[in-house]
């Protein structure tokens, strides 16, 4: 039996992407799995960059985990989702998906999977969202502007929170301003009486320390600091004692924003979930709560070095990248 080919972007070694044929998994579909041809995926730059990119070891490597296909073949207890719908899926960079029933969400009518795949950076701040202790119409402080912090910053705005974003490159700013965002800053206000001391919880998307310890300046008593970008590497001289004496003085609640303390799906007593949220990201989109359209950029998947290597190198005209895969390779 001839064995079917599909594409995958494989990182083959540090700061090598290619568009490799990979072998087709032949087993036949359980019977709650889904699986269909690749329409679109999106880079998480972020993730993407300092985890598998830029690694010394571990290659080749797949990446990605936001895509969306069309569906081609169900199993046997699948009877919600029919042959030619769409579907987003935690899926990687390859021309072809397979998951189950449980790991997908239908679009909603007439949503573009180029638009639909943003929802899973969505969900990263989505889960901050759903736990936190501050409510509307409560100023929340956003720092980095990066894809994930712009869309925390969208979705908080599109709650009914009084967002502040903050990022000090100038092209980032302009997007934000683009997508809707009203007060966009260069750096945190530290010496503006009427934001210091009264915000209520701070995202940071940025993983640098003085923006950490800016924002456990800004908050009110007893408001959060949620730590949302990963600290890939030390980007300051600073001291941990300042942070400490920060965190003591101001009475700060400082915690991870690991998007995985929700559970996949409810469960009893517990209704927010991962896929709850992805289905409401979903749903903001295609009611146009949230603007993606200047965001990314859509290459063919064979321009995945050059892709990656813009964003690396900060050459990108917009945050980050979506593989266009309907006329691969």
């Amino acid at each position: 039996m001839t064995t079917q080919k599909d594409y995958a972007v494989m990182i083959t070694a540090q700061e090598k992407a290619e568009l490799q044929t990979v072998a087709r998994d032949s087993r036949p579909l359980d019977s709650d799995e889904l699986s269909g041809r690749t329409i679109v995926t999106l880079i998480s730059a972020g993730t993407e960059l300092a985890s598998a990119y830029q690694a010394t070891s571990g290659f080749p490597r797949g990446v990605g985990y936001a895509a969306v296909f069309e569906v081609e073949a169900v199993g046997s207890e699948v009877n919600d989702i029919q042959l030619g719908n769409y579907v987003f899926c935690m899926g990687g960079h390859r021309s072809y998906q397979r998951t189950k029933r449980n790991g997908v969400v239908l679009l909603p009518q007439g949503l573009a999977p180029e638009t639909a795949v943003f929802a899973r950076l969505m969900g990263v701040s989505m889960s901050t969202l759903t736990t936190t202790t501050a409510r509307p119409p409560e100023k929340v402080l956003v720092t980095g502007l990066g894809i994930v912090g712009n869309l925390a910053a969208q979705n908080f705005a599109n709650c009914g929170y009084d967002v502040i974003a903050c990022e000090p490159n100038e092209m980032r700013r302009n997007i934000a301003l683009q997508s809707g965002l009203k007060t966009v800053l260069p750096v945190v206000p530290l010496d503006d009486a009427t934001i210091v001391g009264k915000v209520g919880l701070v995202i940071d998307c940025s993983g640098h320390e003085q923006a950490v310890l800016d924002a456990c300046q800004v908050v009110r008593k007893r408001g959060e600091v949620v730590l949302i970008a990963t600290p890939w590497r030390r980007q300051t001289e600073l001291y941990a004692h300042s942070i400490l004496h920060a965190i003591f003085h101001k009475y700060v609640v400082m915690r991870s924003g690991w998007e995985w303390e929700l559970p996949g799906h409810p469960t009893d007593f517990r209704t927010n979930s991962i896929y709850g949220n992805l289905t409401a990201a979903l749903k903001w989109l295609a009611e146009g709560r949230i603007r993606v359209g200047s965001l990314a950029t859509k290459v063919p998947p064979r321009e995945a070095q050059q892709a990656y290597q813009n964003l690396l190198h900060k050459q990108s005209e917009r945050l980050t990248y979506i593989f266009d895969w309907t006329d691969c390779p």
